[in-house]
């Protein structure tokens, strides 16, 4: 009798190590499965096409349909990319198609003005002027926006002198700054940067808009070059109405428009636009301010090649 219980007490602790056996043998073996999987997908994340088995197994079939992700994946990014393209030489194609006719326009109607003019032709003249001046502004606009896409901010930056980008930047709102009689004093220097010269004027522009813009009439906007060891700082100081501390880390936001500047006119990409062009090649902005007392934004470029 006591043989009999001995021997049931055996089998049944070989039958609980026979489970417990076949059950580490199915872990490991389901692990094995889901590490090979996972290496699947990180290759599909990857873009990368699956080694195939043409035959009837799980793992043929589910290395089939990754690369049928991949290869849809692919198209659609190809097909988007296309679209991107599209829609940059449209957009580039229209404004140089409505801008030209403009400027053309604006430089009419100010010749207008200094003629001889009876009331009444003068009033309409001006009226045409403001108007003009509305549509070049939603023009700007349209283009910023445009921008604003980062998909559609591509840089390829090079070797760029530091001198030329300020003196186009400059020249950008060279107008605007007459008709208020600001006086932008600028820097000249030798200084190179790793940049894109296109989008850094472009970003160098915007923030000698908003100084302008911001700025009493008959006051002063600086342009100042500070060279340090890894990056060029453009610093640009105006003597504006000033941001408050609080909103200092919200104006580079997409779309945030400070209550104070809610009477100008503007739709808040432009800080936006800045800080996404220089992110794209390596370099960031800074900025101080003190209501009442002007702004000091600093756009550092990398002086190397990342």
């Amino acid at each position: 009798m006591n043989g009999y219980i001995v021997l049931t007490v055996l089998m049944l602790a070989g039958c609980v190590l026979a489970c417990i056996l076949i059950k580490k043998y199915y872990q490991n073996r389901m692990e094995a499965v889901y590490q090979e999987l996972l290496l699947k997908l990180d290759r599909a994340i990857g873009g990368e096409i699956q080694d195939t088995a043409y035959d009837e197994s799980m793992d043929a079939a589910v290395a089939e349909r990754l690369n049928r992700i991949v290869q849809i994946s692919g198209m659609n990014q190809e097909r988007a990319e296309r679209e991107r393209d599209t829609i940059k030489s449209l957009i580039s194609d229209v404004s140089h198609q409505v801008r030209t006719p403009l400027t053309n326009i604006m430089l009419y109607v100010g010749l207008l003005q200094e003629q001889e003019l009876d009331r009444n032709t003068l009033l309409l003249v001006n009226k045409i002027q403001k108007q003009s001046v509305k549509l070049d502004f939603f023009m700007k606009e349209l283009v910023k926006s445009s921008y604003a896409e980062q998909e559609i901010i591509s840089v390829h930056s090079e070797m760029a002198e530091v001198e030329e980008i300020i003196n186009t930047a400059c020249q950008m709102v060279e107008l605007a700054a007459l008709k208020k009689k600001i006086d932008i004093v600028k820097d000249g220097t030798e200084a190179l940067c790793y940049a894109d010269k296109k989008w850094t004027t472009e970003a160098l522009g915007n923030i000698l808009d908003n100084a302008v813009k911001y700025s009493p009439e008959a006051s002063q906007v600086k342009v100042n070059v500070i060279p340090y060891e890894s990056f060029i700082c453009i610093q640009i100081t105006d003597q504006g109405i000033g941001i408050r501390e609080e909103e200092q880390g919200m104006v580079f936001e997409r779309f945030y428009r400070s209550k104070d500047v809610s009477s100008e006119p503007g739709f808040g990409i432009g800080l936006y636009l800045v800080r996404e062009v220089l992110a794209k090649q390596g370099g960031y902005v800074k900025i101080k301010s003190e209501i009442g007392k002007g702004t000091t934004v600093q756009l550092y470029l990398s002086r190397y090649k990342s």
